[in-house]
């Protein structure tokens, strides 16, 4: 089991960077930037390619919307190239909210906009001429699709490191899991309770891995979870509860709300109901304070030694192979502490 890293957009960018290479010492194998409405993740992953050596990278995601997908196999190959080799590439679909409020663009047909991204990517960084009619990409446009009839099939100037840069895909709905498990090397799920996985997700993975090309090798899940080791304090579980209160209640409009849909998916509709009502009539404490207990327990990683190689455990038997962590301790020494002692947890399995 890999152990990475999200480097939150919210703040700690220069100190969390300043103690990656303390971070590799005790066992970190993966760095992944976010995006989001933020800052962008490519400047930000470009220099900590240029501090570190042997750390992966990945971006945790980059909004398929937001880029034409050309330009992110020409990004992915860059950033694979400035960092020798140790890029991966994170896609998702974000949602209405960031697409079309942010951006200006119309958030339409995400599973069949992705499954184009990841064809013309591969296609790209193979330096094939790109020419892809797809029903929502065309490349070269013509003068029939409405362009000037001047653009011809081109192939990227320079040689990739790699023709086969890691794809990862953030996917919660049943049918974008299916096409995660057929197209992607890994999964990164939100919110990923290894008890109930198999209830919410099991069918769409099942059918995805039965048109996998066996050359993918097996499904790497990333999960991301907050992380604490040893007992937490209050602090900590109030933050893996508000951000489930912030997701399950107020991400999407309410009949468009991934997140609720999945803790239904999970079994607790009457409580996804309960804190999404909360929500959006401005009740947020009253929100998280309806959140259950056993679901904050369940999507994060919390407790003493004991208890995280119990939790550790769990999410290898449900297919986690990459942890993304969200290290919760007070101060970074601690941080970078926890790391390790879950390293050597790790290590000492079998």
């Amino acid at each position: 089991m890999r152990l990475g890293m999200i480097i939150d957009y919210s703040g700690g960018f220069a100190e969390t960077v300043e103690l990656l290479q303390e971070y590799e010492r005790n066992g970190l194998d993966l760095v992944a930037v976010a995006e989001a409405y933020s800052f962008d993740a490519v400047s930000q992953l470009g220099y900590v390619a240029a501090r570190t050596e042997r750390l992966q990278l990945m971006s945790g995601i980059f909004q398929i919307y937001s880029r034409t997908p050309s330009l992110t196999a020409m990004t992915a190959a860059g950033l694979d190239y400035v960092s020798g080799g140790r890029f991966n590439l994170g896609l998702g679909a974000s949602g209405p909210q960031v697409i079309e409020g942010f951006h200006g663009v119309k958030y339409n047909a995400p599973l069949g906009r992705t499954r184009e991204v990841v064809e013309i990517c591969r296609q790209v960084w193979r330096r094939q001429p790109v020419e892809f009619r797809g029903k929502h990409y065309t490349v070269p446009l013509t003068e029939d699709d409405g362009g000037s009839g001047l653009g011809k099939p081109l192939k990227l100037i320079n040689h990739p490191l790699r023709a086969d840069i890691p794809i990862s895909i953030a996917a919660l709905g049943p049918k974008n899991v299916e096409l995660v498990a057929e197209i992607a090397d890994g999964w990164q799920p939100l919110f990923f309770h290894p008890g109930k996985a198999e209830l919410a997700w099991g069918e769409p993975l099942a059918a995805g891995l039965a048109k996998r090309d066996a050359s993918l090798g097996e499904l790497d899940i990333q999960l991301q979870t907050s992380f604490f080791f040893g007992d937490p304090p209050p602090e900590a579980m109030q933050t893996v509860r508000n951000q489930l209160a912030l997701y399950i209640g107020g991400m999407g409009a309410r009949d468009k709300n991934f997140y609720n849909q999945l803790a239904c998916r999970y079994g607790y509709e009457v409580e996804a109901r309960e804190i999404q009502d909360l929500y959006l009539s401005g009740r947020r404490g009253e929100a998280a304070a309806a959140v259950p207990q056993d679901l904050v327990e369940a999507v994060s990683l919390m407790g003493d030694e004991d208890a995280i190689r119990r939790q550790v455990a769990e999410f290898r038997a449900a297919g986690v192979r990459t942890l993304l962590l969200n290290p919760l301790a007070a101060s970074a020494e601690e941080r970078v502490a926890h790391v390790g002692r879950l390293s050597a947890v790790i290590g000492q399995r079998g």
